[in-house]
């Protein structure tokens, strides 16, 4: 009989190996009870105040059962069980998991799994549909701003601000106008520009200084450091001197600041054109008050000519 043991064995475990064969390709050809799984939000972070800090879990059961939700590391140990035992009709399951494990702490950063576990089916299924927490800040450095001085007025001549960025990973790179945001760049390159034609919302701003900044958000919605802001001046033309006093008759100087090749001048009925720096005009005849116009590609100034008789 001790000589036939092997042999019984042996036989023993090819049936056995035959059965799980059997019962692993009726599984294959048994649809699956899950279909339909869908998450939206692929990388999420639980501490970012935003949109993105809850990840959303949906897929559809063929029928009836008693669902129990876990999310599972990458290790495949529990750190949050969703529901437990509960019944659902055939249709549609949406679970949210924020982040948090079952205690209330925020998980580590990395890679996790849904684990569904159907009762009634004897299923236990990891879905395929991995969510990566990440709770790290991207860091933003400003590289550069060009021109500091602008006038956005169409001619093709500093008409908009280049502000040059660098960030340490994939980020949607931001600007801020006086602490405003007012711009958010569509792609995440690592190294950007983002450029301002001095409006907001369509409407142009007045002349002035303002101040800019970048930050960057990245994917899962972590927000940086804005950088320091860092002034630049719009203005379309300006002048040296508000008030001019001059003898009648007599030419008088102004610095005039314009990125336009010419500016237009008006005053006391007489108008010409000049390239912008220290322009020379006459004083009309007669003394009086008189107020001077300035333009460039519609933008005015104005300063007021008091001519004096002359001694």
């Amino acid at each position: 009989m001790g000589r036939f043991a092997p042999a019984a064995l042996v036989a023993v475990l090819l049936v056995a190996t035959a059965a799980a064969f059997a019962y692993t390709e009726r599984l294959k050809l048994t649809p699956s009870p899950i279909l339909g799984t869908l998450v939206p939000t692929k990388v999420f972070s639980p501490v970012c105040e935003c949109p993105t800090d809850t990840a959303q879990i949906t897929f559809r059961l063929r029928r009836r059962d008693r669902v129990t939700a876990t999310i599972v590391d990458g290790k495949g140990n529990v750190v949050r069980t969703l529901v437990t035992d509960q019944p659902e009709a055939r249709g549609t399951v949406r679970l949210f998991w924020d982040g948090h494990d079952d205690d209330g702490a925020v998980v580590r950063d990395g890679s996790y799994r849904p684990r569904v576990k159907l009762a009634l089916n004897r299923r236990t299924i990891v879905l395929p549909n991995p969510i990566r927490v990440d709770t790290t800040p991207p860091r933003v450095e400003l590289l550069g701003i060009s021109p500091r001085l602008f006038s956005p007025d169409g001619d093709g001549r500093a008409d908009r601000v280049v502000v040059r960025y660098r960030v340490n990973e994939p980020a949607h790179g931001i600007l801020y106008v006086d602490g405003r945001r007012r711009i958010v760049t569509y792609r995440k390159p690592l190294t950007g520009t983002i450029a301002w034609n001095g409006k907001t919302d369509g409407t142009a701003l007045p002349v002035g200084v303002y101040r800019l900044s970048v930050d960057a958000r990245d994917p899962a919605g972590n927000l940086g450091v804005r950088t320091p802001p860092k002034p630049v001046v719009l203005r379309y033309i300006a002048i040296g001197r508000n008030r001019i006093v001059a003898v009648a008759g007599r030419r008088f100087s102004l610095l005039v600041s314009a990125d336009a090749k010419r500016i237009e001048w008006h005053l006391a009925g007489r108008t010409g054109s000049a390239a912008p720096g220290t322009i020379h005009l006459r004083a009309p005849l007669r003394p009086g008050r008189y107020t001077l116009t300035l333009r460039e590609h519609g933008h005015a100034v104005r300063a007021t000519v008091i001519a004096r008789a002359a001694k």
